[in-house]
């Protein structure tokens, strides 16, 4: 008794197959769900593969496409059917062929190989960047038949890298011309007092400030000459009972580099206005035009009229000295004509 429920203890419970009609059993329960475990997770993979959003694609190792998924047909335009019997070289761009030579040559030694990134085609001619992981496939006995991809679609990540970098080393120019100009300001500017210098200074720098936030609203593009100099006469502007500001020239936008010098002899033609020019009484006014010259060139005029009688300076004052400062190093030219009933100055800047 001990014995036998010993025994019938240890078989409790186990698993028991169906039998036949003299009552042996025909195929253990086990084996039918280790089939099914292996159904389902095989069932699992290929969906797993199907959702994906890279490319997952098997060839042989001739090279011959075995399978395709639905991010490949998405990623190169090929549907299954139309791929799938094809080489693999009908997304290889004819000067990347070297590439799948060497890749099989890889995969037949057993080589694993990573985040591989290259170019490839797509049915309608287009280029993309692709991430390439490419495994050997390997059949029961272990021995190898083929590969697998997963391609990765990079080309908006790679364009994006590339536009900041572009951006860093945009920044990077602008921020040493800015400085530069800074320090030029500086340089070129003096005053009787401290306070004095601090203004001048000060000044200088708002009308670059001013005409940077023209840039902004281009996206770096440049700025049009009639909006940097409304900023410098804006006061002027608003006055509606006379005009003594007037302006007359087509659209011309200025590059960044251009523009900016162009706001700074502004703003220093307009201070100098409102101390001892046009400006500097309530009968004054200022004619402003531009121009394209034949080679290219903006050609800017600045005329004072009705202001107090002009003398010409026995020498070079800070502010023309600025002036020229700015419009030489660009290769343009600066020519003051004091007369008598006021300033005139005409400006040529490369564009």
């Amino acid at each position: 008794m001990g014995t036998n429920g010993g025994a019938a203890s240890e078989f409790r419970g186990a698993a028991i197959g169906p039998k036949n009609e003299s009552g042996f059993q025909l195929k253990p329960l086990a084996s039918e769900r280790a089939l099914e475990r292996a159904e389902r997770l095989a069932n699992l993979l290929a969906s797993i593969v199907e959702s994906s959003d890279d490319a997952i694609v098997s060839k042989n190792l001739d090279g011959i496409v075995t399978s395709w998924n639905k991010a490949a047909e998405r990623i190169f335009g090929y549907s299954a059917t139309e791929a799938i019997g094809q080489p693999i070289t009908l997304v290889i761009p004819q000067d990347r062929l070297s590439e799948e030579r060497e890749i099989l040559t890889r995969i037949r030694r057993g080589e694993r190989i990573d985040h591989f990134e290259t170019v490839r085609r797509r049915r309608d001619g287009s280029s993309i960047i692709v991430s390439l992981t490419v495994s050997p496939v390997k059949d029961a006995h272990g021995n190898i038949v083929g590969a697998s991809k997963i391609a990765r679609d990079i080309t908006q990540q790679k364009r994006t890298q590339e536009q900041i970098s572009i951006l860093a080393r945009e920044a990077e120019h602008r921020s040493k011309n800015i400085l530069s100009n800074v320090q030029a300001i500086i340089n070129l500017s003096q005053s009787d007092t401290s306070e004095g210098l601090k203004e001048v200074i000060s000044g200088r720098i708002q009308a670059m400030a001013n005409v940077h936030s023209l840039f902004v609203e281009t996206r770096w593009i440049g700025a049009e000459v009639s909006a940097i100099a409304k900023q410098e006469f804006a006061p002027y502007l608003e006055e509606s009972h006379q005009k003594r500001i007037v302006m007359e020239g087509l659209q011309t936008v200025l590059e960044p580099i251009a523009a900016q010098a162009i706001a700074v002899v502004l703003h220093e033609l307009a201070t100098n206005a409102i101390k001892y020019g046009a400006l500097s009484n309530t009968r004054g006014r200022i004619e402003l035009a531009w121009s394209r010259a034949e080679d290219g060139q903006l050609v800017l005029r600045w005329t004072e009229l009705g202001g107090p009688r002009v003398k010409a300076p026995q020498r070079k004052g800070f502010g023309s000295r600025l002036i020229e400062g700015t419009i030489n190093p660009l290769g343009g030219k600066v020519l003051f004509d004091w007369r008598a009933e006021g300033l005139v100055c005409e400006i040529a800047v490369p564009t």
